[in-house]
């Protein structure tokens, strides 16, 4: 990428997560339409460097409490008030004594003021219980153990609720509890919006309905506008305020999602369990939600909102489709055009301003009409600059994948290109994005096939992140972050096929160190995808059965034999099917 010339595949001698705003400027490099960022290898590292509000663990709720923070002394001292510190809980028959009292500064006026008008809206935050079961992607005919995890969440029209996607991930239950109440009341997932870290809940139970308002969304705030979090953060069972002004408006990485849309930077105290809690604005409306927060050792109370574009967004996808169908994206790798040098190879007069198409996914509708080095000079009529950005609001810019994540899939959407020193204009009809290698298996439990203890399996950043860890940009082999990074899908239905593993059996002798290489073919044919082999696999009527794998191995066993081995090496292993239910019809 450019100018970024960092190793992969090794494990760095100090492991500092970088800011998020070093990501956000690196030049030099490739850039695609879905990214403000230079290429879709930010994506995947922002991973490391921004963070999700993780939820609260029941584990995490035996944590000792520490001690209040020292006052800082000012030249004028306001009025002190006298405040209880939570350092000892003896009951003392109303008495102060058994407490100890610390001086507390009177708030600033603005923020007593946005209080007061958000108090009527929080009785419609809620707590989210979730007990989740993720998948075992290193042994794919298995599940994890369960845990329980508790976030926030609030309440909107329709009988509905809103919270954050990674926070009923993978779930198994989901239980909501009002503010002031004792009951936990059963909860139905209705969507999950991966891509922008939102779901969208319901109680059939009208007890749980009954006394309260729904929230009601305000504008995109602008910058140093007030902003007050609300939710339940680890550290107790009563909700939780902290407030903040917006610091910063722009295109973001999501992290459960790895893409990138818009979002908001605010200083408010954000913690593990402010997951899916609102945020509002001075007048009391909800603004945003707490999603995930920017961990760095020079930085602090840095976190981020989605803010209302995105989450109307999500909420008018699922009412006008009956479900979450995504965030379009333009399909196409471009890069800027802020050489003159460049602009005038391209035959770009002096007031032509746009962006140079590099690649096109070959399975994205622009694959049609659009060709490489064609400049993108304008976005539904909105000019596109050299460097990618388009005119936001006054005195701000912002990536023009903003322009296309305002689209809903299926939308069309002009687009006026140059082409040989001539402009075109396209109608375009957009659609979602799919990587070859996809960033989230949506719920879905990972697909599996084993052959004489060969286990096949797809790769993907689950199976990443299951088998080198979260810091797995640094741990995989190179060849397979390569594909990850740069490499792009030729049919709807093409899957990168590994061969993850041998179960030791007399069978595959020889073979057992094979881990995590990719399968080019079998018995001479390319393997298009996981299905498509194990048809193949388990059709085939040759004496041999040959897989031709990655740096020119090859696996070859006698297929009468290796058929007959299955079932006994399934047997020592406890594995119940040699197939995952999606490949067996």
């Amino acid at each position: 990428m450019g100018e970024n010339k960092r190793g992969r595949g090794r494990k760095r001698k100090k492991q500092v997560a970088e800011t998020l705003e070093l990501q956000a400027t690196t030049s030099g490099g490739p850039n695609t339409a879905a990214s403000s960022s230079p290429d879709i290898k930010d994506v995947v590292l922002s991973a490391s460097k921004v963070e999700l509000i993780e939820n609260s663990t029941s584990d995490k709720h035996n944590r000792r409490r520490g001690r209040l923070d020292k006052i800082p002394k000012h030249a004028e001292k306001p009025e002190k008030i006298l405040v209880a510190s939570p350092t000892r809980r003896t009951e003392n028959n109303g008495n102060t004594a058994g407490h100890n009292f610390v001086a507390v500064e009177e708030a600033p006026v603005w923020e007593s003021v946005a209080m007061a008008r958000a108090v009527p809206s929080m009785d419609a935050v809620v707590k989210v219980f979730c007990v989740h079961t993720e998948p075992n992607f290193s042994l794919p005919w298995q599940r994890k153990r369960q845990y329980s995890s508790s976030s926030s969440g609030f309440i909107i029209g329709g009988r509905r609720v809103l919270t954050n996607a990674h926070s009923v991930e993978h779930y198994t239950q989901v239980k909501l509890k009002k503010r002031g109440s004792d009951t936990k009341y059963l909860a139905t997932v209705l969507g999950i919006g991966t891509e922008c870290d939102i779901a969208m809940l319901t109680v059939d139970d009208n007890e749980f309905w009954e006394g309260v308002s729904p929230m009601e969304f305000g504008d995109l705030p602008a910058l140093q506008d007030a902003i007050t979090v609300v939710g339940y953060p680890i550290g107790g069972d009563t909700i939780s305020v902290t407030s903040g002004v917006v610091s910063r408006i722009e295109i973001l990485s999501y992290v459960h999602g790895s893409t990138e849309l818009l979002g908001l930077q605010i200083d408010a105290a954000i913690n593990s369990g402010n997951s899916g809690g609102p945020a509002f604005n001075d007048k009391g409306n909800c603004v945003g939600i707490a999603f995930q927060s920017l961990k760095h050792e020079d930085a602090e109370n840095i976190g981020y909102v989605i803010p209302t574009p995105v989450i109307m967004h999500f909420i008018q996808d699922y009412e006008k489709n009956g479900a979450y169908t995504g965030f379009p994206i333009l399909g196409v790798e471009w890069q800027k055009m802020e050489n003159p040098d460049l602009r005038l190879s391209m035959g770009m007069k002096p007031d032509q301003k746009g962006v140079r198409i590099r690649r096109i996914v070959p399975t994205a509708p622009e694959f049609e009409v659009l060709k490489p080095s064609d400049v993108i000079l304008s976005f539904d009529g909105v000019d596109i600059a050299n460097d990618g950005t388009v005119a936001f609001r006054h005195g701000e810019r912002i990536g023009f994948s903003y322009l296309v994540s305002q689209k809903y899939t299926g939308d069309n959407a002009a687009i006026q290109v140059l082409r040989n020193s001539e402009t075109l204009k396209f109608d375009i009809n957009l659609a979602t994005h799919r990587r070859l290698i996809p960033a989230h298996n949506k719920g879905r439990p990972p697909s599996y096939y084993i052959i004489a203890g060969l286990c096949f399996t797809t790769l993907s950043v689950p199976y990443f992140r299951s088998e080198y860890g979260k810091e797995y940009e640094y741990q995989a082999p190179v060849k397979l972050l390569d594909k990850l990074l740069h490499e792009m899908p030729h049919s709807k239905d093409e899957q990168l096929v590994l061969l993850s593993q041998v179960l030791v059996a007399d069978i595959n002798v020889g073979y057992e160190d094979i881990v995590n290489t990719q399968v080019l073919a079998f018995n001479g044919k390319p393997v298009k995808n996981l299905k498509s082999l194990a048809h193949m696999v388990e059709s085939c009527n040759d004496d041999f059965l040959k897989f031709d794998l990655e740096y020119e191995q090859i696996v070859v066993l006698r297929t009468e034999t290796a058929k007959a081995a299955t079932l006994d090496i399934l047997t020592t292993h406890c594995i119940p099917s040699m197939i995952s239910d999606d490949l067996k019809t």
